[in-house]
């Protein structure tokens, strides 16, 4: 599924998860043997997993992003590991934003490749060896905590405070990848993102294992162009209401919103229908950052017009006990004998 259903969503068991539960408990079941297997090899370089309990949008791009900044100031430097969701390209790769397209390599690729030297790979131990040859002395892993082919020194699991586990279902009957009491198993540490009480099994479950436990906030970032403008909202990622409440938050007048699949190619009638409505109806077009990362690269003239009238609403993630945080880390990289 690339778009979540409602269901999954719902407090109280709906009739569609009753009836797909039995496929996701196989389904959890064999993706939990998977995940506690024994990792096939260890890169030289200390690996940080920046990982989470579900499918769809926690923040992890975001956190990565904030968090190789921290690891910058800290004089290392980091590198970016991941699988390239979105796009084509399957060996490893260093990816060049400049001359990739998101068809190509995926749009959280070519926005990670902005701020440190980022490999996609589907294979991660193959992906490793390329970031070894980078000036690279610390790899950062965006996803890929539930796949065990690579070993991690860290694991930082993020959980949405308004979502939590969701209905507490595996796929295809709920969000989870697995069962979430088999995969704290794996975790180092949690990362309670943004406000909300629907976070608690999963405190429970740290707090049972004596996880370290900390906590951070997305924080949409105002723009001037949006300000008096009646807004044509749309978005491909994992969860579109996220972006669409945020506006509203923010105080902007979102007049339409359009939901698209999670890492959606947008095709030439999608875009036509976008500028059509919009000029129809005097609205503003704005986005995600991902979402524009795969517009800007898309070849043709209605790509390059979408792309030069939409708006961005730019988002920061801000990690409260960032010390604590970098601490973490600092106790993994000595223990791995490795100095900065």
């Amino acid at each position: 599924m690339s778009k979540a259903p409602d269901f999954w969503w719902s407090s109280s068991l709906a009739a569609e998860a009753i009836v797909l539960s039995p496929l996701g408990w196989i389904y959890g079941r064999i993706t939990a043997r998977r995940m506690l297997s024994k990792p096939k090899a260890k890169s030289r370089l200390p690996v940080i997993c920046i990982g989470n309990f579900i499918v769809g949008g926690t923040g992890k791009t975001p956190f990565s992003i904030e968090l190789a900044n921290k690891l910058k100031d800290e004089n290392l430097k980091p590198g970016f590991l991941l699988r390239g969701y979105g796009g084509r390209r399957k060996k490893p790769l260093l990816v060049d934003a400049e001359v990739q397209e998101a068809g190509e390599v995926g749009d959280e690729a070519l926005l990670l490749a902005q701020f440190a030297p980022t490999v996609i790979a589907a294979d991660r131990v193959a992906g490793a060896q390329l970031a070894e040859k980078q000036d690279v002395d610390v790899l950062i892993m965006d996803d890929g905590f539930q796949n065990p082919a690579l070993a991690k020194d860290l694991s930082l699991v993020l959980v949405d405070c308004a979502v939590g586990f969701g209905n507490g279902l595996c796929l295809p009957a709920g969000p989870l990848r697995a069962p979430a009491d088999k995969q704290i198993l794996k975790a180092d540490c949690l990362v309670l993102v943004g406000e909300g009480d629907a976070a608690e099994e999963a405190v429970h479950l740290a707090g049972r294992r004596g996880l370290p436990i900390l906590h951070a906030h997305l924080r949409p970032q105002p723009n001037e162009e949006l300000a008096g403008e009646k807004l044509f909202a749309f978005a491909g990622i994992g969860r579109p209401q996220k972006f669409f409440s945020s506006l509203e938050d923010m105080g902007y007048e979102v007049k339409k919103a359009r939901a698209f699949s999670d890492h959606h190619r947008f095709s030439e009638s999608d875009v036509r229908f976008l500028l059509t409505e919009a000029e129809a109806e005097g609205l503003k077009l704005v986005t995600t950052a991902k979402d524009m990362a795969r517009l800007k690269t898309s070849a043709g003239e209605l790509f390059h017009w979408i792309a030069s009238s939409t708006v961005v609403l730019d988002v920061e993630m801000e990690i409260d006990d960032q010390d604590r945080l970098i601490s973490l880390i600092r106790e993994k990289l000595r223990s791995r004998k490795f100095t900065a």
